[in-house]
């Protein structure tokens, strides 16, 4: 169960709001935990920049990466 929750779309700030445009346009979804470091903007910002390089630069492809990501949160037991 998570402690701080996810913010709504409506809640968010405007950056915040760019931001889940992005996701929405390409993924069709906003990642829980980029709804949660909505809660602190700049935070968000640094993460989805950070999201961004490692998805899409480098030569693995895309969804071996999401594969991967998946995989990892597996076997850490957490919820992905």
């Amino acid at each position: 169960m998570a402690w701080i929750k996810p913010l709504e779309v409506e809640e968010a700030n405007d950056e915040a709001k760019e931001i889940f445009n992005d996701f929405m346009r390409e993924r069709g979804n906003i990642p829980n935990m980029f709804r949660t470091l909505a809660h602190r903007p700049a935070l968000l910002k640094t993460a989805f920049e950070h999201f961004t390089a490692v998805l899409k630069t480098g030569t693995v492809d895309l969804k071996l990466k999401e594969m991967l990501g998946v995989r990892v949160s597996q076997l850490n037991e957490c919820a992905y």
